[in-house]
């Protein structure tokens, strides 16, 4: 979604008048609130792998009303280009995917070669077929104001009056991307010891991680997983001064706050996804294994994370 905002900074660039509304799960809706470009974010009422024919048959006959010009599917599968087709929207955009010819009318042949990154397909998604490639992106930025820090400085009763360091040590996908939490634990510990706060940031998935950083840091860390809303956690994370995370939704949300980020890479490519901000810095090994793209490592050791010492980080703060 934070990738997304580089084609919607785009679309208004070119068209500063158009209206932009965006079809996405209702979890990623506080961060469309966040970015100016989107007029309306509408909740998409079926879950990830939910096929629900008829549900997305009905959706769309619901969006005829708005009378929409065109759509941009950024999924590449048959299912997402139901709705837009039932909507009767008379420009389709998409990649070819799933075999959807017809339910596609604008249909782009996706050149992998040519457009390595994602940002780049979504952002080529919104300019006419004969437009040059790799496009330039925009950098997304998130908007958040005084207000919404205000009320996340209140709530969880929070000084600032030292640094802050936030510490990001989930990646959903599996554990071929997360940092070991013990050399996490080293970061926060020096750190710590330096003055700085250190807070950590994740799902309720990511408590036990968060947990045994912690407690290997003397119990110095504010824990926030598990704790805040989406929005919550991007409104606290508008407020430290630099960002450790795995390859993960909350380093995109970071690099879309303009924060200082260090990056770390194990089985995914940054060069596929990297964290879309000047300030960031990757750390990757770039073993011969790497990338793979495997949730856990079929070589049993991780190297390509256990690799990367403490220290590498703590200089790169």
């Amino acid at each position: 979604m934070v990738m997304a905002q580089s084609l919607f900074i785009t679309l208004k660039n070119a068209h500063p008048d158009c209206q932009i509304d965006v079809l996405a799960p209702a979890w990623s809706l506080a961060l469309l609130e966040r970015m100016p470009e989107v007029a309306k974010a509408i909740a998409m009422p079926l879950s990830h792998g939910q096929f629900g024919l008829f549900d997305r048959i009905r959706l769309g006959k619901k969006l005829r009303a708005n009378h929409y010009d065109q759509a941009l599917l950024l999924p590449n599968s048959w299912k997402s280009a139901i709705i837009p087709y039932f909507a009767n929207i008379p420009v389709r955009t998409g990649y070819i995917g799933e075999c959807r010819w017809g339910l596609l009318n604008d249909a782009r042949k996706l050149d992998k070669s040519l457009l390595t990154m994602t940002v780049q397909r979504f952002v080529a998604l919104g300019l006419p077929k004969t437009a040059s490639l790799p496009p330039e992106c925009p950098v997304p930025k998130v908007v958040i104001n005084q207000d919404q820090q205000q009320v996340v400085i209140e709530k969880f009763k929070l000084t600032s009056l030292e640094k802050i360091l936030a510490l990001c040590p989930g990646a959903e996908y599996g554990e071929a991307k997360r940092w070991p939490a013990n050399y996490y634990a080293d970061v926060a510990k020096q750190k710590i010891a330096q003055g700085w706060q250190v807070w950590l940031f994740g799902s309720e998935k990511d408590k036990a991680t968060a947990e045994l950083i912690n407690s290997q840091a003397a119990g110095g860390c504010i824990d926030f997983t598990g704790r805040t809303s989406l929005a919550e956690a991007v409104d606290l994370m508008s407020l430290v001064d630099v960002v450790v995370s795995n390859d993960s939704g909350l380093m995109h949300v970071a690099a879309a706050l303009d924060k200082k980020i260090i990056a770390l890479y194990g089985s995914s490519d940054p060069g596929f996804t990297p964290p879309l901000n000047s300030k960031a810095q990757v750390i990757s090994l770039k073993l011969h294994c790497s990338p793979c793209f495997k949730r856990e490592c079929p070589l049993g050791h991780t190297w390509c994370l256990t690799g990367i010492n403490p220290e590498q980080v703590l200089n790169a703060i």
